[in-house]
């Protein structure tokens, strides 16, 4: 969730639908507590499949299915960390390959074209990994030479998450298998 607004303030019931990476942990997680405040709320090192989602009073356990089936009709894949990028105070690094990550966010918006990644407001958003937020780019540099020895990341993407926030932290709700 690359929205740079403090999660604190969040309001409860937004969803979003992530992709856990926990083998960026041990190499991104002390960055990421320090400068990502959606860390310090509950949101593990990820790579956003679409933010926000449907308000939590939407997930009934009819969309629950149908989020199953879509996200079931692709193969689970293989991704490597090891890039860095930017955004206006933001640092991350950036999948390889990002089009399975793409695709799994082309059939969410399909199937739910009323909430757009990120309501709208980047476009086509590039598929990433935050490490810092909110922060100005000295910090960024700083960051980015503490994570850089501890890469690449490797990891198999196997399922996505959802997650709903509580008005407080932000809580796993459901997961779904990728197929194959």
């Amino acid at each position: 969730m690359t929205d740079t607004s403090d999660p604190r303030r969040s309001r409860a019931g937004l969803s979003g639908l992530v992709v856990p990476v926990p083998e960026a942990d041990p190499v991104v997680g002390a960055v990421r507590d320090r400068l990502d405040p959606h860390a310090r709320a509950g949101i593990p090192a990820h790579v956003t499949v679409l933010f926000p989602f449907l308000h939590a009073s939407l997930l009934d356990e009819g969309t629950l299915a149908r989020l199953a089936r879509t996200f079931a009709g692709h193969r689970s894949f293989a991704a490597r960390f090891e890039r860095f990028g930017r955004f206006p105070g933001l640092l991350h690094l950036a999948p390889s390959p990002d089009a399975p990550f793409r695709a799994l966010t082309a059939a969410v918006t399909a199937r739910w074209p009323e909430v757009p990644p990120y309501g709208g407001r980047f476009g086509d958003p590039d598929p990433h990994l935050t490490l810092a937020q909110g922060q100005d780019d000295d910090v960024l540099d700083a960051a980015e030479a503490e994570v850089r020895d501890g890469l690449p990341v490797v990891t198999r993407v196997t399922s996505v998450e959802l997650v709903v926030h509580d008005g407080t932290v932000w809580r796993h709700r459901a997961g779904f298998p990728l197929g194959g």
